[in-house]
């Protein structure tokens, strides 16, 4: 980006070399210049994940359902992706600050933004994957968790390499917030089974009084 403009390949290669090469992308990204720019790529990753649940809707691919209803909640979805995305630029940005002034990093605001910016290379990759969860809840939950284990893995260079915090304390950060999920994974997952049972009990009793 120069010259008070967006260059929109540099944008695509930055993305790319976000996802495949976080390391060398973070060790020589700028961390000053306006938050303009991180807020216009905000916006492009919002807008695309966005239509990708647009075309959920539309298509009836997942579990969103089609028609009609699908694509009304398909829209709904591309509005608040976009909305949301604006939103949890600043608000990531500050979640971000605090966990790199924990591992001694670059506390300033707008370097925080820009590397979480960066990190919300991953929002369309969750909808692409979220159509999964269509084909089992327990099937789309590992798939889930799997892409936030990478994104974890670009929040750990993004504090290293461009924030500059101590490695063993990033490392340390991303294996509680790993285990946090986790956690509330398996509390969820255990929760629904009960509910499951419960219901399936009720049922059966329902069923014996009616004969």
């Amino acid at each position: 980006m120069s010259n008070g403009t967006f260059d929109f390949s540099l944008f695509i290669k930055e993305s790319k070399d976000t996802l495949l090469n976080p390391k060398s992308h973070f060790s020589t990204m700028k961390t000053a210049g306006g938050i303009t720019e991180p807020l216009i790529k905000a916006v492009i990753y919002g807008t695309v994940t966005g239509v990708i649940y647009l075309l959920w809707g539309i298509l009836k691919i997942g579990s969103i359902g089609g028609g009609l209803i699908g694509g009304a909640v398909g829209f709904m979805s591309f509005v608040w992706a976009i909305f949301g995305a604006v939103i949890g630029l600043f608000i990531g940005a500050v979640v971000l600050l605090i966990i790199s002034s924990i591992c001694k990093g670059n506390t300033d605001f707008e370097a925080n933004v820009r590397v979480t910016a960066a990190l919300m290379v991953v929002m369309p990759i969750y909808a692409l994957f979220n159509v999964l969860a269509g084909f089992g809840v327990y099937f789309g939950l590992v798939i889930n968790l799997v892409v936030f284990i990478y994104s974890l893995w670009l929040l750990y260079n993004g504090l290293v390499e461009a924030l500059k915090c101590k490695q063993e304390a990033a490392r340390i950060v991303c294996y509680v917030i790993i285990a946090i999920i986790v956690l509330f994974l398996l509390l969820g997952l255990s929760t629904k089974s009960r509910l499951e049972r419960n219901l399936n009990k009720e049922a059966k009793e329902l069923l014996k009084d009616l004969k």
